[in-house]
């Protein structure tokens, strides 16, 4: 036989294009259109079904950026339509290929209730079935005018990130708005044709069953008439009934669809936005499986459910309805799809708190899932984070976007630090927009990494960001991709109902242990600082609100906030979300968030003075105030006392320049260029700073990646650097302790000053940047007289040890990683910090030296600043401050300790005398992480803590008021259920925690 399959398909695919899908829509009539623009931000659905409305003509430009416009469309289904199917077709100027990325609307009746979305992928509205004629159609769109950010030519700096910048040209060309008759034949032949011509295209060419596809898709091409395809459309069906029968292997992959829209709670449009989005999708959703008896769809982000129930009470209706029936399922249990390497400990917890609460007060449901598609990588601490909040499984998709390696596996328990092990999986089909394509479910099922022992996946199926979700024609193919020969096999289940199957199927699967590091995505570490300084500085002030409210209600009957709390955290733990904290995200988004952080700042200094002003009573004694869990300068941890005064530090001038500052501990050289060329440990004896380097080092990098500009910085940047050694001015501080050092480059200026503290082995740096440039990269080097192979970083709970060398693609691969509060570098017997108040992104590089003693210099560098230009052309722009200190001779416990002290300064007032600790711990390697009140207003005490320090530890907590029972917990204070409560002895609680456990004590008060 002649081969004519490239002769099919490209008839296959003209046919469809230019006759059978065309005829979908036999017949259209245009309706009547008119518009009203609300002025500035989006209005009430009663304003806007109110406003009077002026006729405007398809062809029309309409919408300036960030605008809203109310377009009602009216019209008459024609006496001829009677008994049809008729849909009003609305476009309001979309473009196909960018589902999620442009203008969108929502479409209402006349008395106010929501119908469904519109959307580039979904621009019809179900009118009647059967129509009557000479029926009325009214039917009003709000329409948001988003403007197009990421374009065909993407990464290109744009004003349209901010209304301030955008202008006010319309953005849009009304492109349709008809009544039509729906040819539901033709609809589902389009649908057998495009399932049949994708299958077809992923099997081998030698295949029978490919070439069964080819010869009844021809005879089907046959069938139609292309003048008469509508009353064809039956015929063709028929010969294609054979090859959609033909059931698949009883070995294909098996692959669980799970209705999604993946919607970034801010990213190119700023948080307003998407609460209309979240609205427009979930209309969708609930008219879509009102339609579907097979469909199920999920929804994570329990703020976005929350922003329906808030600001569209009509469309929640539909919502708690569709959840009450089965298919509408709250996933994730998660507040917001989070990042989850910056998040600092509580912050992890509490999004699993507030967003596994809200899914249990609003409909009973519990999710044991963490679903977390688009996150960019995950910290090493997050699996006993899930496991503490009740839950047992993790999705994720986003680690298919790495660069260098591979992952190894799709299903697959990760280890966390403290050894526990999640279930994960890792969709195979590398999107969460699937749309059912037969290239999708052929990829799922070749790129399975696990096959021989599981051979189940799932795909997250719909379109994101806006784009609607799930369409009919994505249910339609799943259909029809149910048992078909050559095909995955596909049915709609819930997350649930998939990890069920999939552990069950694959009890034993392999282990991964550590970070799942995201290979791109890497500068997302350090863009838009005052972003990540903003979740740094509330994490620590909520801590201390928590901390000193709790202890004033138990001392004092101070009134707890427990309201205030709530809402609090809720903002912390929205602008943790995976394009807001991680600085990749338009103008407006981080502007509104520094707002923001500092009215939440302005809050909880009021909580934290109200409740300290409590404390400490009327009188004249000088107290200090220790939020930290370790006491300093006789302050206990979490009171107030008299602080003991230290030794004076000295500051004398350098022989060679420069000067030298020394407090019995630490004898510091800086030079003439105000470089750090010395730090003696002056008890061990040691140097900290390598032979003829100096730290304190400012290096630039040009910065200027492939793509994703505030996302990604390319290991290629390191081939360019620039090290700032020159300066304007050094001198010495005013106060004695510290030297000021002044030092312009570009366009931009830096001041320092570097102090020694009195009595304390740390070499504190204050940073103040005025920053404008632009594509360039700032950090902080200390290079250190160190051989390690290994050092750690601070995570959630405890932290995590990463290489030195690149001895693999692996170790080369993370040249840019991620730290809470420290990194810290040993050799036996001594070890040097770098703790910081509000950075992330850091490298360690090591080289051997070549002349002296032939010794290993390891480089630990700290980025502080970047300047790409997209999203936000002005990112970073102005003064930022950053606070650092180098820590000699520091072991893991000074590096845990002196990362907490950095972050919570002590506070300072006059009382009636010392305020002593609600809890207090004998071990320094036991760290207390909250002590707070039950968030059920019941008035217990709840202390949660971990260890810190990597080893076992016994500690006894010494609780300082009367206590009838304790108990311990998950995160959401309910009763652990794991073995015996740790003993007690009135008010003593003495417990044994494994490497970096965490624990939660609810306390009973007498």
């Amino acid at each position: 036989m002649h081969d004519d399959r490239t002769l099919v398909e490209a008839r296959l695919r003209r046919v469809l294009d230019e006759r059978i899908r065309p005829a979908v829509y036999p017949e259209s009539v245009p309706l009547r259109v008119a518009v009203w623009h609300a002025p500035g931000e989006p209005v009430p659905v009663e304003r806007g079904l109110a406003a009077e409305p002026s006729p405007i003509e398809v062809g029309a430009r309409w919408g300036a950026p960030w605008g809203t416009s109310w377009f009602r469309v009216t019209g008459t289904v024609p006496e001829a339509w009677a008994g049809r199917t008729v849909e009003a077709l609305l476009d309001l100027g979309f473009d196909e290929n960018m589902p999620g990325f442009q203008c969108e609307g929502l479409v209402y009746r006349p008395d106010g209730t929501p119908v469904k979305g519109l959307n580039p992928r979904n621009q019809w509205v179900r009118v009647a079935a059967p129509a009557a004629g000479g029926e009325e159609v009214r039917l009003h769109v709000e329409a948001a005018s988003n403007p197009v950010v990421l374009d065909y030519h993407p990464f290109r700096p744009t004003p349209l990130g901010d209304p301030a910048t955008a202008g006010h040209e319309p953005q849009y060309t009304l492109a349709r708005m008809d009544l039509a008759v729906f040819d539901e034949t033709v609809w589902q032949l389009v649908l057998d044709l495009e399932v049949l011509g994708e299958l077809m295209a992923e099997l081998p060419e030698d295949s029978a069953r490919r070439h069964d596809i080819l010869r009844a898709v021809d005879r089907a091409l046959d069938a139609v008439d292309l003048q008469d395809v509508n009353g064809t459309a039956d015929r063709a069906r028929e010969r294609l009934t054979g090859v959609l029968a033909a059931p698949a292997v009883p070995s294909a992959h098996r692959i669980s669809a799970v209705g999604h829209a993946h919607i970034d709670s801010a990213w190119l449009w700023p948080l307003r936005e998407t609460v209309r989005k979240v609205a427009r999708t979930t209309s969708n959703m609930t008219a879509l499986l009102d339609d579907e008896p097979d469909f199920v769809f999920a929804m994570s982000q329990a703020q976005q459910w929350a922003w329906v129930k808030e600001h569209r009470p009509e469309v929640w209706a539909r919502v708690k309805k569709a959840v009450a029936g089965g298919r509408f399922v709250p996933a994730g249990g998660m507040w917001v799809e989070s990042d989850t390497n910056m998040p600092g400990s509580e912050a992890m917890a509490r999004q699993f708190v507030h967003g596994k609460r809200f899914f249990l007060d609003e409909f009973g449901i519990e999710n044991e899932e963490a679903w977390l598609p688009d996150t960019f990588g995950f910290a090493a601490g997050l699996p006993q984070i899930i496991r503490a909040a009740g839950s047992k499984w993790l999705l994720t998709q986003k680690i298919s976007w790495s660069r260098t390696n591979r992952f190894p596996h799709h299903t697959f328990r990760w280890e966390g630090i403290d050894g526990t092990r999640i279930f994960t999986h890792f969709p195979p089909v590398d999107t969460y927009n699937c749309s059912m394509k037969g290239g999708e479910i052929a990829h799922a099922a070749r790129n399975f990494r696990d096959k021989g022992r599981a051979r189940h996946s799932l795909a997250p199926t719909g379109w994101g960001d806006g784009g609607g979700g799930t369409t009919r024609e994505m249910v339609a193919k799943a259909a029809r991709l149910r048992d078909l020969e050559g095909s995955a096999t596909v049915a709609w289940e819930t997350p649930a109902a998939f990890f069920a199957k999939a552990e069950a199927e694959y009890p034993d699967p392999p282990v991964w242990v550590g970070e799942l590091y995201l290979e791109l995505h890497r500068a997302t570490l350090t863009s838009q600082a005052k972003t990540k300084q903003g979740n740094r500085r509330s994490e620590h002030l909520l801590y201390e609100a928590e901390l000193w409210a709790a202890t004033a209600a138990v001392r004092t009957g101070f009134r707890y906030p427990y309201e205030d709390l709530d809402r609090i955290w809720k903002t912390v733990l929205l602008h943790q979300f995976h394009d807001i904290l991680p600085g990749s995200s338009i103008a407006w988004v981080h502007r509104e968030a520094r707002a923001t952080y500092e009215r939440v700042a302005a809050e909880l200094e009021g909580i934290i003075g109200a409740a300290q002003r409590a404390l400490a009573g009327q009188g004249n004694t000088p107290l200090v105030f220790n939020a930290a869990p370790h006491p300093r300068a006789g302050v206990p941890a979490g009171g107030a006392a008299t602080a003991r005064t230290e030794a004076a530090t000295t500051l004398l001038p350098r022989p060679d320049g420069g000067h030298v500052l020394d407090n019995g501990l630490l004898r510091i050289e800086i030079d003439a260029r105000g470089l750090v060329v010395s730090a003696r440990d002056l008890t061990a004896g040691r140097e900290t700073i390598a032979p003829g380097a100096a730290a304190n080092l400012l290096q630039l990098h040009a910065d200027f990646p492939n793509m994703w500009d505030a996302w990604d910085v390319d290991e290629f940047y390191r081939n360019t650097v620039t090290d700032l050694t020159d300066a304007d001015a050094v001198t010495a501080g005013e106060d004695g302790s510290s030297v000021r050092v002044v030092r312009s480059f570009g366009a931009s200026r830096v001041t320092q000053v570097l102090s020694l503290p009195p009595g304390e082995g740390r070499l504190v740096l204050d940073t103040e940047v005025d920053w404008h440039e632009t594509e360039k990269f700032l950090k902080l080097a200390f290079p250190l007289d160190l051989h390690a192979e290994r050092y750690a970083s601070e995570t959630q709970f405890g932290h995590f040890h990463r290489p030195t060398h690149t001895n693999t693609s692996w170790e080369a691969a993370k040249f840019e990683a991620c730290n809470h509060r420290f990194v810290h570098l040993e050799e036996p017997g001594w070890g040097v910090a770098v703790v910081n108040d509000s950075t992330y992104g850091h490298d360690v590089t090591r080289t051997v030296r070549t002349e002296g003693d032939r010794g290993t210099t390891t480089t630990v560098r700290v980025s502080l600043l970047r300047a790409p230009r997209f999203p936000d052309p002005e990112t970073d722009q102005g003064v930022h401050r950053f606070r650092h200190a180098l820590v000699p001779g520091a072991r893991i416990a000074d590096a845990v300790r002196e990362g907490w002290r950095i972050n919570l300064p002590e506070r300072r007032a006059s009382g009636a005398g010392a305020v002593s600790p609600l809890v207090t711990v004998d071990n320094p390697a036991v760290v207390v992480t909250a002590v707070k009140l039950a968030d059920d207003g019941s008035g217990d005490v709840v202390v949660r803590f971990h260890e810190a320090h990597g080893g076992r530890a016994a500690a006894t907590l010494d609780l300082g008021f009367p206590v009838t029972d304790h108990a311990v917990t998950d995160l959401l204070e309910r009763p652990a259920g794991e073995g015996e409560p740790p003993a007690r002895d009135g008010d003593r609680i003495t417990v044994r925690l494994r490497p970096f456990e965490l624990m939660t004590l609810r306390l009973r008060r007498a």
